[in-house]
């Protein structure tokens, strides 16, 4: 499938910037069922410092907002091909060991609530497969999607608890009670194009998990089903912050987003010729 994806980012400072640093992880990865045909960044009141590769294989740009910018304005946008890999990346590849995708961060740490869910789950490992879907359909059962309900700074305890939140909030708390078990798993941020609507909201997050014999596997917990060749996978990492498509530092100033705009759409076949 080919998609056609722009995201649109506009925030302002309550006053003038005297100096900040935006960190963008907004270009996809190259990997197996995804390529590149082609991808942009652009940006009106910020200038490119540098890009590099980060320790998750993530292609991250550094961007300088100008001094003085009152407004600053991001734009990524392109083209992708994809395939329905049922969610299957396969084997592993990258800077970091396998072992240490088993870490708990601070927003994926159990409490006593998330605890109990992973261990639940434990009698059904000999099937991984089955107990991974089986705990995603628990999380989406508990967790109603709610929009405003949490924050970038919730963790997953919190948010189970609460039983409320939104896809990042869906992935946390997977992700912390499958590290509960002992398996490697990993946050992924990225676009998926729905079915009934081109413009969306925001982008969207999922897990993966690595299960012996298949390797890397995703789960998107908040619609029930294993990634397909509607989503686009941008970045991971082992929580929201490793793999957020854009944050930032600022001295002087502080940002408050004003607007976001993202599309997907599935390009026709007369466009791909």
């Amino acid at each position: 499938m080919r998609l056609s994806v722009r995201h649109v980012t506009a925030y302002k400072f309550d006053q003038p910037v005297a100096y900040s640093l935006q960190r963008l992880r907004l270009t996809p990865k190259e990997t197996q069922g995804q390529s590149i045909i082609n991808w942009e960044l652009s940006y009106c009141g910020a200038t490119e410092e540098l890009c590099y590769e980060d320790h998750n294989h993530n292609a991250v740009t550094l961007l300088r907002i100008a001094a003085g910018a009152e407004e600053v304005v991001i734009t990524s946008e392109g083209v992708v091909n994809t395939r329905d890999d049922a969610g299957v990346l396969g084997q592993h590849a990258g800077h970091l060991p396998l072992w240490s995708f088993r870490r708990q961060t601070q927003l994926t740490s159990p409490g006593s609530e998330l605890t109990k869910l992973a261990d639940k789950m434990r009698p059904q490992r000999d099937d991984p497969i089955a107990m991974l879907h089986h705990l995603s359909a628990l999380v989406r059962e508990r967790v109603v999607y709610t929009k405003d309900a949490t924050t970038t700074r919730t963790t997953a305890e919190e948010a189970y608890v609460g039983g409320q939140g939104v896809c990042q909030d869906h992935a946390h708390i997977f992700l912390g009670a499958v590290r509960a078990l002992d398996l490697p798993a990993r946050y992924v941020s990225g676009y998926l194009m729905l079915d009934d609507r081109i413009e969306q909201e925001a982008t969207h997050a999922w897990a993966e998990v690595f299960v012996d014999g298949l390797g890397w596997t995703g789960f998107d917990i908040s619609n029930g089903i294993s990634p397909d060749a509607r989503y686009v996978r941008i970045a991971t990492g082992l929580d929201y912050r490793e793999a957020a498509p854009i944050l930032g530092i600022s001295y002087g100033a502080t940002a408050q987003v004003t607007h976001v705009a993202v599309s997907v759409a599935q390009q026709q076949e007369a466009q791909q010729q």
